[in-house]
């Protein structure tokens, strides 16, 4: 191979789903901060789509390979299968041996081993990968696993990965009961040229280049205007142009090189050979009403109001990193720090196992229902909530009525 050659200890461009290569794009980092929130809440499970080879597979084996002990996972990614098959394959991922259990004996022992790892304080976990090939009935299956639940909290978390069809089918009349579970939904794009360009050296720079530019300046437009930004597509063009400059001794690869291995995949132009592009660049999504604001926060340090945010249906997630919604750049900010889940009804503020915590009007809280008006801390920053719609109120305080006693479900 052109190991030796190009100075590498590894091939830079696997197609296998290594951890150790992953290079996590804003989009990517922020689909695994909602991966991991399933390990911090139970109300619902997340929805992750994208095109195939956006990096949904090499996400979830890096989210598995950082779980604590206490996570129990089911992994099944077989999903062209009955109802039966489907729970079979997950108590076989928990060590049972189910093939000869009627489907009330599978959901018994599933039940049973669910409620034991509760008690015994595991997490469980459950993720299906090409989710959009399961049927109606079996998604039906994980519906009614979703709730099973002790008197406190349901205990099964659930991830469902998929290419865009997931969506569709998740859209539609006959699965309304299921997409009211779901807690989260979001579309995995395709690396924009700038995180192209980046992704190719991080993976040489992971494989050892130790720096060395292997790829010329000028290939990367030509890479990315034939890839569109899709990993897998970048790593057989890359792969295909290291094998191809190996073969021909040059010690760099230029636009020679990646327009022979262009032509030796036999390649157009990406936008010429898809009609799915407009797919790999739809925004993230959440389930929710539609897009309009309901509310604001606006966020102080010392006095001074540094951002202003406007609060949709659906969840806002402020931490110390540039993956979430709202970035705060303090020291004493977690990574995810908390969250407002914004409804037609109200808003909730969430701690998400921060350090620091989130403090109202100077008492720590885990979950507060937020009133207009309402201020909470992080660290050093003050946040305020306004809800736009009591600000007619707050105009004209005369004709409000008498204040609501603040609720704390902390």
């Amino acid at each position: 191979m052109y190991l030796e050659h190009f100075g590498l200890k590894e091939l830079p461009f696997r197609l296998s789903p290594d951890p150790t290569f992953l290079y996590l794009s804003k989009h990517h980092a922020r689909a695994k901060a909602y991966m991991e929130s399933t390990i911090w809440f139970t109300d619902g499970f997340v929805v992750i789509t994208g095109e195939v080879g956006s990096g949904k597979t090499t996400l979830i084996e890096t989210f598995l390979s950082e779980l604590e002990k206490d996570v129990v996972v089911a992994q099944v990614n077989q999903t062209q299968v009955s109802p039966i098959e489907f729970l079979q394959s997950v108590l076989v991922q928990f060590g049972f041996s189910p093939f000869k259990m009627k489907k009330a004996q599978l959901l018994a022992t599933l039940n049973e081993f669910l409620i034991e790892q509760y008690a015994a304080g595991r997490k469980v976990l459950l993720i299906v990968d090409e989710a959009q090939n399961l049927s109606n009935r079996v998604l039906e299956e994980i519906r009614m696993l979703s709730g099973v639940e002790t008197t406190k909290e349901k205990v099964l978390r659930i991830i469902l990965a998929g290419q865009p069809e997931m969506n569709e089918k998740l859209d539609s009349p006959e699965l309304l009961q299921l997409v009211q579970r779901v807690r989260l939904r979001f579309h995995l794009t395709a690396l924009s040229d700038e995180d192209m360009r980046a992704y190719i050296l991080h993976r040489l720079d992971v494989a050892g280049s130790h720096g060395r530019q292997l790829f010329a300046e000028e290939t990367f437009p030509v890479i990315y205007g034939y890839t569109g930004g899709v990993p897998r597509l970048i790593n057989t063009l890359c792969d295909t142009a290291l094998m191809g400059a190996f073969a021909l001794e040059q010690q760099e690869i230029g636009l020679t090189e990646i327009n022979a291995a262009i032509e030796e995949l036999g390649w157009v132009d990406f936008s010429s050979r898809t009609n799915r592009l407009r797919h790999l660049m739809t925004p993230a999504q959440t389930v929710g009403s539609p897009r309009e604001a309901l509310a604001r926060i606006v966020v102080t340090f010392q006095g001074t109001n540094v951002e202003e945010r406007e609060l949709s249906p659906g969840r806002l997630v402020i931490g110390r990193t540039p993956e979430n919604d709202l970035q705060v750049d303090s020291k004493f900010v977690s990574r995810h720090h908390c969250q407002i889940v914004t409804t037609p009804h109200g808003s909730t503020l969430e701690d998400l196992n921060s350090t620091n915590g989130i403090y109202v009007k100077s008492r720590r809280v885990r979950r507060h229902h937020l009133n207009d008006g309402d201020v909470f801390v992080l660290g050093k920053h003050e946040i305020m909530y306004l809800d736009e719609r009591a600000g007619k109120h707050r105009a004209a305080p005369q004709e409000a009525d008498s204040p609501e006693p603040e609720r704390d479900d902390s």
